[in-house]
C-alpha cells in the first residue's frame, strides 16, 4: 500500500517499484489522501485549457486513473480535500476544512478502514518532513504512521478485522547523490542542468537515510507514462525527462527507500520492499500486498 497525499505523487515517488511488483504478481494498492483540487496548472501547454480551468478536480481523477493504469496498480480515493501550497511572508492561514487541518486520529481512522480491507504487509509513505515541507504530506505522513501502528487496535480504531501491516517505509528519490549524478551528466554532455538550484537546497539539509535500493529499471517506461498521465501537473519538456531514459537505467537503475518500522527480521542494505516477508507468505493462500 502506497499512501500518498496528491494524485501525481504515486508517480514521482516509486512509481517503477510499483509497477516491478505488480508484475511479479502482488497486489499494489495507492492511495490518494486529497484528489489535489488545490493544485496548480504546471504544464504551460495546458495553462489556458478551459476544461481544466473549469474543472480541476474532475480533470486530475482522470488523470489518476490513467496514471494507476499505466503502473498497473488498485487505486482508492481517500476523500480528504487538498490544502493547497500556501506561499508569503507571512503564511496565509490554511483553508477551512483541508486535509491538513483534520485531526490526525480521524482522518487516520479512514486509512484504517483501507488497511484492513486491503490487508497489506507492506506500506510506503512519506518522512516526517513530508520530503518536502507542503502540508498534505506531511499530514500524510502522520496519518500513515497511526495507521500502520493502529490498524491492528481495535481500541484505537473500532470496526472491521485488525490487521497489522509488516514493514513501514518512506519514500526516497530526490537524494543529493541522484541529483548530482544527473546534474554531472547533463553538464558532461554539454547541456544545460535544471539541477544546480535543487542541489544548492539540499545542502541547507542533511539527508535522509537509504536502507532499501530496489532494482526497477525495467519498469521505468511504466513511470514515465504514468507520469505523463498526469498532464496537468508534469511538463512533457520538465526536469523529469531532461535525462535520457537510457541514461537514467545505466546511471540509477533503481529507486530508494528508508526503513521506518519493521516487525519481521531483516538486515539493511536491503534490495526488496518485501525483505524477511516472503518467507511469510509464499506457499500459502495470501498473496503478497503493498
Amino acid at each position: 500500500m502506497a499512501v500518498h497525499a496528491h494524485p501525481d505523487d504515486e508517480s514521482s515517488k516509486g512509481a517503477a517499484t510499483a509497477a516491478k511488483y505488480v508484475a511479479e504478481g502482488a497486489e499494489v494498492l495507492v492511495v490518494s489522501c486529497t484528489g489535489g483540487e488545490r493544485g496548480d496548472i504546471l504544464n504551460p501547454r495546458l495553462a489556458d485549457d478551459p476544461h481544466v480551468l473549469r474543472d480541476m478536480a474532475e480533470v486530475r481523477r482522470g488523470e489518476m486513473a490513467a496514471a494507476a493504469a499505466a503502473l498497473g496498480v488498485q487505486h482508492r480515493w481517500l476523500g480528504f480535500v487538498d490544502s493547497g501550497l500556501p506561499e508569503g511572508d507571512p503564511l496565509p492561514p490554511l483553508p477551512d476544512g483541508c486535509f491538513a487541518l483534520e485531526e490526525v486520529e480521524t482522518a487516520a481512522a479512514a486509512l484504517v478502514r483501507l488497511v484492513r480491507e486491503f490487508r497489506p504487509h507492506v506500506m510506503t509513505t512519506y518522512d516526517e518532513e513530508g520530503g518536502y515541507p507542503h502540508p498534505d504530506h506531511i499530514m500524510c505522513h502522520k496519518v500513515s504512521v497511526a495507521a500502520f501502528e493502529g490498524a491492528a487496535d481495535l481500541g484505537r480504531f473500532p470496526g472491521g478485522e485488525p490487521w497489522q501491516p509488516l514493514k513501514l517505509y518512506y519514500n526516497g528519490g530526490f537524494s543529493r547523490e541522484r541529483l548530482q549524478v544527473f546534474h554531472d551528466a547533463l553538464l558532461a554532455a554539454g547541456q544545460e542542468s535544471p539541477f544546480a538550484e535543487w542541489l544548492e537546497r539540499r545542502s541547507e539539509r542533511p539527508e535522509r537515510r537509504v536502507d532499501t535500493k530496489v532494482p526497477c529499471a525495467d519498469f521505468f517506461e511504466a513511470r514515465d507514462a504514468a507520469l505523463l498521465a498526469h498532464a496537468t501537473q508534469i511538463d512533457p519538456d520538465g526536469f523529469f525527462f531532461r535525462v535520457p531514459r537510457e541514461q537514467q537505467v545505466e546511471l540509477w537503475p533503481t529507486e530508494e527507500f528508508e526503513l521506518a518500522r519493521s516487525l519481521v527480521p531483516t538486515s539493511v542494505p536491503e534490495d526488496d520492499l518485501f525483505a524477511g516477508v516472503r518467507h511469510l507468505v509464499e506457499g500459502g493462500a495470501e498473496r503478497e500486498t503493498a
